[in-house]
């Protein structure tokens, strides 16, 4: 089994900041992308960033220059650094990773529970 576990969510005022963390633990022999996504009350869900094994990232507009993803490789985590955050920026954030449990095996998509974000203005 694999499984994806959030940490960092939380309550920060308007300016401050957290950082996301997602660790896959179980069997994992690769990791090709993983991204961050977020869905606010009533809204859809979006991705905020993602990163590939080759380090090529992606961000949405609304984030750009304040958010930042990196990985940890050897520890299969990855990171959302969030920095002058928002009220708009409240939501729960989900980690998605597409991996590979052994290496004769299809990649898969797999999701993390959630953790919540609250920017209060």
């Amino acid at each position: 089994q694999v499984q994806l576990v959030e940490s960092g969510g939380g309550l920060v005022q308007a300016g401050g900041s957290l950082r996301l963390s997602c660790a896959a633990s179980g069997s994992v022999n690769s990791i090709n992308a993983t991204g961050w996504y977020r869905q606010a009350p009533g809204k859809q869900r979006e991705l905020v960033a993602a990163i590939t094994r080759g380090d090529t990232t992606t961000y949405v507009d609304s984030v750009k220059g304040r958010f930042s993803i990196s990985r940890d490789s050897a520890k299969n985590t990855v990171y959302l650094q969030m920095n002058r955050l928002k009220p708009e920026d409240t939501a729960v954030y989900y980690c998605n990773a597409h991996l590979r449990r052994h290496w004769w095996s299809a990649d898969n998509n797999y999701w993390g529970q959630g953790t919540q974000v609250t920017v209060s203005s």
